[in-house]
Order: structure tokens, then C-alpha cells, then sequence
């Protein structure tokens, strides 16, 4: 049997609580449609480290694949795999761009300034030492998703660009150019 909350509510007569059951009953329907509308972003966008950490797992998982394909596959497979791994460094470098746009307290430049000039590094260029001095060490990579250097090799800033540099030769092994906005 049916019976509509009109009917219940006027059994005792009261337009009060007629009135207040129909706000409330209003209400929850409102919030209920609203509300996933209201967690579903307009754009797409990496706003976790768990979304990045993800991006750069598929990106290293594509790259194994393309190694596979080399090893074993057609030259089908292989563009098929190129192209993949593609879309993954692709993905991976959006994903990081947008959290590093939604974490901007992170990369902010602040007071820093070194004791030289700026000068464009590219890789393979021979560093000073003072110019990877620690002081100008990154210390925690990690912090900035930069990946963890290797041995005998540091992350150094220069500017606004994060350089992964060898401690023993001086060589520049990669640039982020434009890192600390």
C-alpha cells in the first residue's frame, strides 16, 4: 500500500511539520543531485602525488614493453609500442604539470639568487665546481618529484632550472628548465 507523506502528515493536522517535512525532503533531493555534480572536476587534471606516481608507473611499464618489442616483436609492434610509450610521457608530463600548477607553494621561487650569472645549460655541458657547490644542493628531490639521482650525482639549482649534475666529472646529465617558477 502507497501511502503519500501528505497523507501521514495530515493525520495530526499540522501544516508545521507538513511544511518542514517538505523543506527537508527538498532538501535532500537538491543535495543529492547536487552534490556529485559539485565533486566531479571540469577538467581533468593530476592534483595527488598518487596520479603522478601512477602516470610515471604506466610510463615505465610502456618503456619495458617497447624493450620487449625490440627484443622480440615486428616492426609493427615496435612503432605500436614507440607510439604507447609516447602517449605515456605525454600523460605523465601533463599529470605533472597540473600538480605542480595545483602545489604552487612548492615550486615557488623565492629569495634566491646565486653569486654568478644565469647561464643555459644544456647536457654534456662541464660544470665549475662552484657552480654545483652544496650549497646549491636540492636536498630532498623527492619533495619536487624530480626523480632520485643516481651515484655521484646531485640535483642543483641554478636560477629557476633544477640540474642533474655528476659530482665527480662536473658533467651536466639532465636539465629542467624554467623548474622553480
Amino acid at each position: 500500500m502507497v501511502v503519500s507523506i501528505d497523507a501521514v502528515l495530515s493525520v495530526d493536522g499540522s501544516t508545521y511539520w507538513r511544511h518542514s517535512m517538505r523543506k527537508w525532503i527538498l532538501t535532500a533531493l537538491l543535495a543529492a543531485t547536487a552534490a556529485p555534480l559539485a565533486t566531479v572536476p571540469t577538467v581533468a587534471s593530476a592534483q595527488s602525488r598518487a596520479e603522478v606516481r601512477d602516470s610515471y608507473r604506466d610510463l615505465q611499464h610502456e618503456r619495458r614493453d617497447l624493450d620487449r618489442a625490440y627484443r622480440d616483436g615486428d616492426r609493427r609492434e615496435i612503432r605500436r609500442e614507440q607510439r604507447d610509450v609516447r602517449h605515456a610521457r605525454e600523460e605523465y608530463r601533463g599529470d605533472l604539470r597540473d600538480y605542480r600548477r595545483s602545489h604552487p607553494r612548492v615550486y615557488a621561487r623565492g629569495n634566491w639568487n646565486a653569486p654568478f650569472r644565469y647561464q643555459r645549460w644544456d647536457r654534456g655541458a662541464r660544470l665549475r665546481p662552484t657552480y654545483y657547490a652544496s650549497r646549491y644542493y636540492i636536498g630532498n628531490p623527492g619533495a619536487y618529484r624530480l626523480p632520485a639521482p643516481g651515484r655521484n650525482m646531485r640535483w642543483v639549482r641554478h636560477y629557476d632550472d633544477a640540474l642533474l649534475v655528476n659530482v665527480r666529472s662536473g658533467v651536466v646529465i639532465d636539465v629542467y628548465r624554467g623548474f622553480f617558477f
